[in-house]
């Protein structure tokens, strides 16, 4: 199958869009490196599909600036940007068969027939539908739909693949099919990718990076397992995982040489040691951490917190419970524990929860999006070593909030 060149790299400048007053996409840079399969991620109307469109010409930025393998496209029209584009609502003709719509865009393109009739084979077999050229969509299923969707892209061999939630209309079991031989395809036609979805799964699961946006805004980009082991703030923390992470208020205390965590009357001790709590001393923090990460006890244990189970819910692979922090007042604190399924508990017995201090992930509390403590610092993480660099863009790149600019660490914190 036909390789794109080297000239597929997408940069977004600080590209901004606004509707009736209201910001889309808010100062928004990014880079796709080429062959790249990056997610755009984000809850509805978050402005992803807006970027979306943006970089495909399909609807123009107020401001900023994107280039493709180089060129300025910025106020270029769809039709002379060298994209290819599959919609959610998969925009085939019913009165075209699988032929005529794969072959639709090669056609309006005015390339040669015999060309056509190459590249439609070509399309149909890596999507495994070369026995439907020649039947009309309405005899065929959702699934065989989108196929026909995504062939008729990739038959424009265009440097750039754009999707915009594909799978979104398909059944779970569907989903899960497409998204795995979707992911087979793309790494196979080394396209530089940008796939826009609200389904954490998908992102997850599929992109070498993903980017999470929120209010227009681009709040982390990253690999899969460094967001979500390492989100940037408390919004993709809770964003993505399910169930999402978990969140607890407590208060930085020095005691007997150690530091810990007061958590409604209980500690949690972090260690001998922790820099990036220093600067907390006595004051509030949060902590984040996720289901999977708590060791679950049913005997008291040292430094492990007494719970209150409310519900158990069974999942096969895992028990999710649902517990409550035991505390001195009557406030309630409620987290989400992952068990395994042989693992006896039941609704209102007590257990002992410890964390372990690895996988706790410190919050600023009293930063109005909830800034990781160290989010500043996950570029070093990012393979890319020109997204790497110490400019004064890369928190903008990696972890910017609508606030970024009036984040600031007290005076004494040390990283």
């Amino acid at each position: 199958m036909h390789e794109v060149s080297a000239m597929a790299e997408i940069v977004v400048e600080r590209a901004s869009k606004s509707f009736g007053g209201k910001l889309a996409i808010d100062d928004v840079s990014l880079t796709v490196n080429d062959g790249e399969f990056l997610v755009l991620l984000g809850p509805s109307g978050c402005g992803k599909t807006t970027l979306l469109r943006a970089i495909a010409g399909l609807g123009m930025v107020d401001s900023g600036r994107v280039t493709i393998g180089g060129r300025d496209v910025t106020y270029l029209p769809a039709g002379d940007r060298e994209i290819s584009m599959v919609f959610q609502s998969y925009a085939i003709f019913p009165h075209m068969s699988v032929r005529g719509n794969i072959g639709f865009g090669l056609r309006m393109s005015k390339t040669p027939g015999d060309v056509i009739e190459e590249r439609v084979e070509e399309a149909a077999a890596l999507l495994h539908i070369e026995d439907l050229l020649d039947r009309k969509p309405s005899a065929m299923s959702g699934g065989q739909r989108q196929r026909v969707a995504v062939a008729r892209a990739l038959a424009m061999k265009a440097e750039v693949l754009l999707m915009d939630e594909p799978l979104s209309n398909l059944d779970a079991l569907l989903r899960l099919e497409m998204r795995a031989e979707l992911k087979r395809l793309l790494a196979e036609v080394n396209a530089t990718t940008i796939y826009v979805t609200h389904d954490q799964i998908e992102a997850l699961s599929m992109g070498d990076r993903v980017a999470v946006m929120r209010e227009g805004v681009l709040q982390q980009v990253d690999r899969p397992s460094v967001v979500y082991d390492n989100p940037s703030n408390q919004f993709v923390g809770g964003f993505i995982g399910n169930p999402p992470m978990n969140f607890l208020d407590g208060v930085v205390k020095h005691a007997g040489g150690k530091v810990a965590v007061d958590l409604a009357g209980q500690a949690v001790t972090v260690g001998p040691s922790a820099p990036e709590l220093d600067p907390y001393a006595g004051r509030a923090i949060r902590l984040g951490i996720r289901a999977e990460n708590m060791e679950t006890l049913a005997t008291p244990a040292e430094d492990a917190l007494r719970v209150r189970v409310d519900v158990v819910e069974p999942l096969g692979a895992q028990n999710l419970l649902t517990v409550t922090l035991r505390s001195d007042g009557p406030a309630r604190h409620p987290m989400k524990v992952s068990t395994h399924p042989t693992f006896g508990a039941a609704a209102g017995q007590e257990l002992w929860i410890r964390f372990p201090p690895e996988q706790i992930r410190w919050i600023d509390p009293q930063h109005r999006a909830g800034f990781a403590l160290k989010a500043l610092y996950l570029a070093r993480y990012n393979p890319n070593p020109r997204l790497a660099e110490p400019t004064p863009a890369t928190p903008r790149r990696f972890c910017k909030v609508r606030a970024a600019k009036a984040v600031r660490m007290p005076a004494n914190h040390k990283p």
